[in-house]
């Protein structure tokens, strides 16, 4: 034990502890490529090790040789299926990356969680019931599902870990606000239940082994969440210090703790919970001297601290801040561990006190909605890895040298980093992949002037929010001008989610009579005192004359499809809608488009468009065809890739969302596949 105890407080053994877990999580997550062994099989067998249901959508993963992703659509609850072993019958299917520059990419999240293949199920057969554990976790499950839906979700948040029931717009508000982050099972949620444990267990001999194991169950029921096993093993490691006398300070603990989590699994270093808890934990633990003062002073100081040292992983994940979160978290601390959390899990076992739990969850969200709607946020722009490794040194010496003034440098570098997106020069035409639908941006230079001709559109979620997140990433929080071609839905059905959730300038609609999903955006872009405006001839876009060429009222709504065309420096665009051949002729006859370099194909490369008649007399260099993967219309059709085939075709299906960056003697092009 002594020579243990030499090792583990020498400062070389973390120099080289440090060295070797950076080189053991370059190898296997950046070396090392895994790839599925599971080719088309009919069916697969394991056991269900995590589960989530939506409506009649039922997502889950199925622990077999190496971990599935299954997706299953019918009736079922989270206890027919957590920790049973089945045999599931179906097909593979795809896993794609981001198409959208600067979004979520689902396929490297499964890949960094150990998945690597995505199962379409389409029967399912259980054959044997779940242990002891999951037989618990049931339980647990089963009761928080016997409660209210508004005590069952805030059950499921501060004793399940699982966010799933919580309404979308309430995330987005806690998000917002700056203190969802109270709501992830962390260290503070789980400092309390060992305070509780040692209540309970205090007059046991090994308590602290008992209070152990209870909480490496309640690793198992968290799903293994980042933040919990970050705590749950903290904890452990600081008992076997006391215990053995190794005199390690917290530091040395941490360490260690990320040490043992990043040997088991050094994806987990890719994880945005393990990050956020570590960074926040470490600069909590070396500032801990300044720390210092009455309570609220001192939630103050960690929320500032915590904010500080956490801004670049909340810019690269968020592209804006609440400047009022620093304040919110002063409240919202002490209300949600001192009142919320301890409430709710005494509300596990006293169900007589939802009442309660009911009336302070009111006011939790009633309060947040209302600070929501005063929100002062700012967009920041995605920070490159230099200006983030600039910003961790500035930290640094500022921790070594105690000059506040430092701390100035981390403005400048905010500064620097919007400078860096609006001196950008270039003008910019992207085709957004919107699935089955239409969706493009012009932005010109210095990121003046922002123009969406469309917005696309899926019923069962928001696609834009990908768009909208994209634009925050780069340095843009308004749209000038958003042009609907049409009042189709795949053109314009999500509108008002754009006009709710981000700055729109002015909306400007095709000729003819409003149909009812027009309707609806009016009503909306009224309430919101939003110009808008139909028919019209051109719009002046930085000294660049943005025409809309279709003035026709025809019977169909995609022939009445506004068509524009620009042309910058060189280089002419043109947008053709939905418009069918009938437009076409029409356009050839009344305007002179000859050799045009970018033509976005008109109704996704349906039969009705793009005759070999208009595409030999517009001579398209480029042609982009907007059209969503194994879509139901078999868009785009063989005829019209025919008339195209001399011509190069970019496939938002295959190409994803495709860039023109536009300067004066050339043009460049970016697609972002999937």
């Amino acid at each position: 034990m002594k020579r243990l105890k030499i090792i583990l407080q020498s400062k070389y053994f973390y120099v080289l502890l440090f060295f070797f877990i950076t080189f053991y999580v370059i190898l296997f997550t950046k070396i090392i490529k895994y790839e599925t062994k599971i080719n088309n099989f009919t069916f697969i067998d394991g056991i269900v090790t995590d589960i989530d249901i939506s409506n009649d959508k039922v997502s889950f993963i199925l622990k077999s040789s190496e971990k599935i992703k299954c997706v299953y659509y019918g009736d079922l609850t989270n206890s027919d299926l957590l920790g049973k072993k089945i045999k599931v019958y179906g097909k593979k299917g795809n896993l794609y990356n981001n198409t959208t520059p600067n979004t979520f990419n689902y396929k490297k999240y499964l890949y960094n969680n150990k998945i690597y293949i995505n199962y379409n199920v389409s029967k399912i057969e259980i054959l044997k019931d779940e242990n002891i554990f999951y037989k618990i976790k049931n339980y647990i499950i089963k009761r928080i599902n016997n409660y209210s839906d508004n005590v069952k979700v805030y059950l499921n948040l501060f004793v399940l870990g699982d966010k799933n029931y919580l309404d979308e717009s309430m995330y987005n508000i806690y998000r917002t606000n700056g203190i969802w982050h109270l709501f992830a099972i962390s260290g503070m949620h789980i400092s309390l239940l060992i305070l509780i444990l040692n209540k309970l267990f205090s007059k046991f001999k090994f308590k602290k082994v008992i209070i152990s194991m209870f909480l490496l169950y309640f690793m198992f029921i968290t799903c293994f969440s980042a933040s919990v096993m970050r705590s749950v093993i903290f904890y452990i490691i600081n008992n076997i210090n006391k215990r053995f006398n190794f005199d390690l300070n917290n530091l040395s603990i941490l360490i260690l703790t990320a040490f043992i989590i990043l040997l088991f699994n050094p994806f987990k270093i890719y994880n945005i919970g393990f990050i956020y808890s570590f960074i926040i934990t470490l600069a909590i633990i070396l500032n801990k001297e300044n720390l210092k003062g009455n309570y609220f002073g001192k939630i103050f100081k960690i929320s500032l601290l915590s904010f500080i040292v956490s801004l670049p992983i909340t810019i690269n994940n968020n592209y804006e801040i609440n400047l009022l979160s620093i304040f919110l978290n002063i409240f919202y601390v002490p209300f949600i561990s001192l009142i919320i959390f301890p409430t709710i899990l005494l509300c596990f076992f006293i169900p007589k006190l939802s009442f309660f739990v009911n009336i302070l969850i009111n006011f939790l969200e009633a309060t947040n909605k209302l600070f929501f709607y005063g929100k002062l946020m700012v967009n920041i722009p995605k920070l490159p890895i230099v200006l983030i490794i600039i910003y961790y040194i500035i930290i640094y010496i500022f921790y070594k040298t105690k000059q506040k003034k430092i701390l100035s440098f981390l403005i400048l570098i905010i500064i620097l980093n919007k400078l860096i997106y609006k001196l950008d020069n270039n003008y910019y035409v992207y085709f957004l992949d919107v699935s089955q639908g239409d969706s493009s941006l012009i932005i010109t230079p210095y990121k003046n002037k922002v123009i969406m001709i469309d917005t696309g559109g899926i019923f069962s979620y928001h696609i834009s929010s990908n768009t909208l997140m994209f634009l925050k990433s780069i340095g843009i929080n308004k749209i000038d001008t958003l042009i609907i071609t049409h009042g189709d839905y795949d053109h314009m059905g999500d509108g008002s989610y754009i006009i709710d959730n981000f700055k729109v300038k002015k909306v400007i609609f095709n000729c003819g009579e409003y149909n009812d999903l027009e309707e609806e955006l009016i009503k909306n872009l009224k309430a919101k005192n939003i110009s808008f405006s139909s028919c019209i001839n051109n719009l002046n876009i930085n000294n660049k004359t943005l025409y809309f060429l279709n003035h026709n009222e025809f019977p169909s709504e995609n022939d009445s499809s506004n068509v524009n065309y620009i042309k910058i420096y060189d280089y002419q665009f043109l947008f053709m809608g939905d418009a069918s051949t009938k437009v076409e002729n029409y356009l050839l006859e009344k305007y002179e488009l000859n050799n045009i370099d970018v033509l976005k194909v008109g109704h996704h490369g349906s039969k009705t468009s793009s005759s070999k008649e208009f595409i030999d007399k517009v001579n398209p260099k480029y042609a982009i065809i907007s059209v969503g993967r194994n879509n139901r219309y078999n868009h785009p059709n063989e005829e019209v890739i025919e008339n195209l085939k001399n011509h190069k075709i970019y496939r938002t299906d295959i190409n994803g969302t495709i860039r023109f960056k536009v300067k004066k003697n050339k043009i460049m092009i970016k697609n972002y596949a999937p």
